[in-house]
């Protein structure tokens, strides 16, 4: 597999970034509670280092991948980027984010930190089937908004909504937000004790 990987990226004269599972580590410090391939690593670090490719250092997390439970931990999602794109963008760094459904933890490819705007509102399945939410939902929605364009009033729209619906689950579901944050707090502080152990 490595060795068709870098015929293609050496057929290219191109600044190369690649990303993803390489269902690979590169060294034992990557692997917990897992069996370690010496020889499938020296392939792998082979194919990085005959492509002239650069392991992105990786923060947030020391592993990727955790599975059986949260008792098995490896580093196998990564970044790896050739010497044209380390030279146009020198302090690009990674980032491993929390891991919701999948075993994978996501990983993000920066070169500074980003404000993306505000967060999409998190509608939760008991709002919608508690009485008056549809109501709420419904008088937030026929408010008259402003704005020339239609894709603005839509959104304007939406911007009532949410207002609406964050200050109607306030009141009937007092502070969800802060026990959902307590829970991952719990959670990603179990994940880290067992990175260590």
């Amino acid at each position: 597999m490595w060795t068709s990987l870098e015929k293609f990226v050496g057929n290219f004269d191109a600044a190369w970034i690649l990303c993803g599972d390489f269902n690979e580590v590169r060294d034992e410090s990557e692997r917990q509670n897992c069996e370690f391939n010496e020889r499938r690593a020296e392939w792998f670090n082979e194919f990085i280092n005959r492509s002239r490719l650069i392991d992105v250092p990786m923060g947030g997390k020391r592993f990727t991948r955790i599975c059986d439970k949260g008792i098995k931990f490896s580093k196998l999602d990564r970044f790896l980027i050739s010497e044209e794109v380390n030279n146009m963008w020198s302090e690009l760094s990674v980032l491993a984010l929390e891991r919701n459904l999948s075993d994978h933890c996501p990983i993000i490819l920066r070169d500074r930190l980003i404000d993306f705007g505000p967060k999409p509102i998190n509608i939760f399945d008991e709002w919608l089937e508690a009485e008056g939410s549809i109501e709420v939902i419904t008088n937030a929605w026929n408010k008259v908004v402003q704005g020339r364009r239609l894709d603005c009033k839509f959104r304007n729209k939406l911007k009532n909504v949410k207002t609406a619906l964050k200050e109607w689950s306030r009141t009937s579901f007092s502070d969800i937000d802060a026990e959902i944050e307590v829970l991952k707090n719990k959670a990603m502080a179990w994940e880290c004790m067992a990175e260590t152990r």
